[in-house]
């Protein structure tokens, strides 16, 4: 059982999926008192597109992480290939650099915990089955710590100098701090997923055609992520006959290959959903308080580069509060600049993102806005190739 808790925490981070986890490491590494709290379960499954993309598998690889990855039977991916319609096929081979050769896609029931557990060694502390249902503030409205319970209903609170709001899409902290959306996107798309056996791949697949998308993604234990999108319209009117069904007649356009019995994988049973949900840039941080990944940050899993995202805004945002806590930067000014830079290397990915999850391409036009993702992605990988690291000698 959770025990009340009212000893204050330089940071209390609310949320140990990726971002949060990747935050409370950082700094705890750094040698901050931190505490993370998630009211999930350790280890427990999420919705998640799985792909690493180079920003993503850099950061696990400067952190000495990506070798626990890869030691879990994850299958490193070299390179990947895009179909256009029927004939048009691009590869893309993945050019060894930065410390690793080789993409990843694990399972979340992988990856979290190879996060967490990392945090943990490091020195942080880490409560399961705590909810957030509120925020302490003190008489000038300063945000100074978290109120919930524990999964008995007991009562929970911490204190911290800092609270980082990493709790996903419906975000408590965003929620109870007031954070506005600076920048909202336009389109939506949904998803449907599953897993396949005896279905090899070799690389990322990913298949586009007029109104509708799909991604194999190669994961543990020998399993293959297929997933097929298409416009919450379209996904609504089609899900009425079942997800099955919607699968079905998705992925026989996308990619009619899988659906040759000839083929012999053995096609899921069970499926993930996502309905779609407009991304969206919010205010980063306020007084005693920041959010990070999904919380602050959202855009289309089309482009399946949250994961990647999220580990990056995770060092972005701790090395804000390792210099505010410092006292070398106002943390006011320390928070906004961890604002600015996020938004500076999300703007033309996010927007990216939105045109290809608005499905208002033709074959002619999607390669285009691939190559423009591509470029933004470019420019995140040099800007993280280029950091030199807070308090090396923890790393």
């Amino acid at each position: 059982m959770t025990t009340p808790s009212t000893s204050p925490y330089d940071v209390v981070v609310v949320g140990a999926r990726p971002a949060g986890a990747a935050t409370a490491m950082i700094l705890a590494r750094a040698g901050l008192r931190a505490l993370m709290v998630d009211r999930s379960r350790y280890g427990a499954d999420t919705v998640s597109t799985h792909a690493l993309l180079r920003g993503g598998v850099l950061q696990l690889a400067r952190w000495g992480l990506l070798d626990r990855v890869a030691a879990a039977g994850t299958p490193p991916v070299r390179r990947t290939v895009f179909h256009y319609g029927n004939n048009h096929r691009v590869e893309v081979p993945i050019k060894p650099g930065a410390g690793f050769d080789a993409l990843y896609a694990p399972r979340r029931t992988v990856l979290d915990p190879i996060l967490v557990d990392a945090a943990r060694a490091a020195g942080a502390e880490v409560r399961f089955g705590v909810t957030v249902t509120g925020l302490d503030r003190d008489a000038n409205g300063r945000v100074t710590g978290i109120i919930g319970h524990d999964q008995a209903g007991t009562p929970f609170t911490a204190g911290a100098r800092i609270t980082v709001g990493a709790d996903g899409m419906g975000s408590t902290v965003a929620r109870r701090t007031g954070a506005p959306v600076d920048r909202g996107a336009t389109s939506a798309a949904a998803f449907i997923y599953g897993y396949w056996d005896g279905l090899p791949v070799d690389g990322y697949e990913l298949h586009y055609r007029p109104g509708v998308t799909a991604g194999l993604f190669p994961t543990n234990g020998g399993l293959t992520c297929v997933f097929a999108g298409t416009t919450h319209r379209r996904f609504r009117s089609e899900s009425r006959a079942g997800m099955a069904r919607a699968y079905t007649r998705l992925l026989g356009e996308a990619v009619p290959r899988l659906l040759d019995p000839a083929a012999g994988a053995r096609a899921p049973e069970r499926f993930r959903i996502f309905t779609g949900r407009a991304g969206y840039l919010r205010r980063a941080s306020g007084p005693g308080w920041a959010l990070v990944g999904d919380a602050g940050y959202f855009k289309d899993p089309i482009t399946a580069h949250g994961i990647t995202d999220a580990l990056r805004d995770a060092e972005l945002l701790a090395r804000g509060i390792i210099t505010a806590t410092a006292a070398k930067v106002p943390e006011a000014i320390a928070l906004a600049v961890y604002q600015g830079t996020r938004d500076r290397l999300s703007e033309r990915l996010f927007a990216t993102t939105d045109a290809i999850a608005s499905f208002a391409w033709d074959l002619d036009r999607i390669p285009t806005i691939l190559i423009e993702l591509s470029e933004s992605m470019n420019d995140e990988v040099t800007w993280l190739t280029e950091l030199d690291y807070i308090g090396a000698a923890a790393y």
